[in-house]
């Protein structure tokens, strides 16, 4: 049997049930393998229902399973793993034209998908005491900061954290105007946090491990630089400082 035509006939309704699908007594079985396929194709609905939660909400129900069918024949996963399917989601929906409409969705589903990646990252401990002493005590312009591994940056020209907010937990409808959204995880469940202005530059410099002087330039005068350590160190984001 060819492993590429079963794989294709299976993600694909329209497909011809390939041949060699017999049953115990060897007899053919396109019913079996309908059953399967749609067993599968159910799977990884669900999969990405569980993913982009918030697409989903936008989007309701019904027109994202329909989406989800369209998603998964062009994108079939890639590994065994379920957990982190679907990261090809954004880049589709920018492609997506029944939703061209919706031109946050894609950076939504960005959001979502940090979101994932953030809960499903290794464990870290934060930075203690003694090591934070040392940070005031040196000079901040030539020391780099680690981040937690599960530290994500969403950067948007849609109020995206506004949006999620709004769908997740009932938050006010958001406003028109940019949002960057800084993904902590300081227990169990990530969650996104609305950096303030110059605050996006600011972290992308930390996660590309410049130091925190050229992360300051890159961010420009309008930088609330307490603010973003503020919410770094309350999200136990920093787990090491070093020249």
């Amino acid at each position: 049997m060819n492993e590429h035509a079963f794989a294709e006939a299976l993600l694909n309704p329209d497909a011809a049930v390939p041949e060699g699908i017999v049953d115990p007594m060897g007899r053919a079985a396109p019913k079996r393998f309908s059953v399967y396929r749609n067993n599968v194709a159910s799977s990884l609905t669900r999969a990405l229902e569980a993913a982009f939660p918030t697409v989903r909400k936008l989007v309701g129900d019904e027109f994202f399973a329909a989406m989800a069918g369209v998603f998964l024949r062009a994108h079939p996963p890639q590994s065994r793993m379920l957990m982190l399917y679907g990261d090809a989601m954004p880049g589709f929906l920018e492609a997506f034209q029944p939703v061209a409409h919706l031109g946050y969705l894609p950076d939504v589903a960005r959001l979502d998908q940090a979101m994932r990646e953030s809960y499903h990252s290794a464990d870290s401990a934060p930075l203690d005491g003694a090591a934070f002493q040392r940070l005031l005590g040196e000079d901040l312009a030539a020391l780099r900061l680690t981040l937690a591994p599960s530290v994500r940056l969403v950067r948007s020209r849609w109020p995206i954290v506004s949006i999620w907010a709004a769908n997740a937990e009932g938050g006010p409808a958001p406003r028109p105007g940019a949002e960057d959204a800084l993904i902590l995880r300081p227990d169990f469940d990530p969650r996104p946090q609305c950096l303030p202005a110059g605050g996006g530059a600011f972290v992308a410099g930390l996660l590309e491990g410049h130091t925190l002087g050229a992360s300051i330039d890159l961010a420009g005068p309008t930088l609330d630089l307490p603010a973003v350590l503020g919410l770094l160190i309350s999200g136990r984001a920093i787990t090491g400082v070093s020249e």
